[in-house]
């Protein structure tokens, strides 16, 4: 198969493609809802709190990491799903398997976001009694 040149039209269409991915996960994920309020709610606290850029990279990095794992969750259950639409253990091993690096990745950005919050937080407390 001969490579296509460079195209910048083609090269907007794949973000089209993209966008309408993170449509699709928005509309049809409940679990991506969560993730993205989570995410917005923790940029703000961020924003309160005036935590440094190392810090941002962290947060910023887990959000997306979270984010990212539930795209590739739920394309994972998808294919599954279209594979084989009735039970079946192996599929359901496969889905397990996926579920479980969502799990991963919300529980690490649960400890980066307690790392980076808990002394703030405690601060602001003790500041305030």
């Amino acid at each position: 198969m001969k490579q296509q040149p460079f195209s910048i039209k083609e090269r907007v269409k794949s973000f089209a493609y993209a966008i309408d991915g993170l449509k699709v996960l928005l509309q049809e994920e409940h679990n991506a809802r969560i993730h993205l309020c989570s995410g917005i709610v923790v940029i703000l606290i961020g924003l309160l709190f005036r935590i440094s850029i190392i810090e941002w990279l962290f947060i910023v990095g887990s959000t997306g990491a979270v984010i990212s794992m539930e795209a590739l969750n739920s394309a994972v259950e998808n294919i599954a799903d279209f594979i084989s639409p009735d039970h079946h253990e192996l599929i359901k091993k496969i889905k397990d398997l996926a579920a479980a690096a969502v799990l991963v990745s919300a529980v690490t950005a649960f400890i980066i976001g307690s790392i980076v919050f808990l002394p703030k937080i405690i601060n602001l407390v003790t500041t305030l009694i």
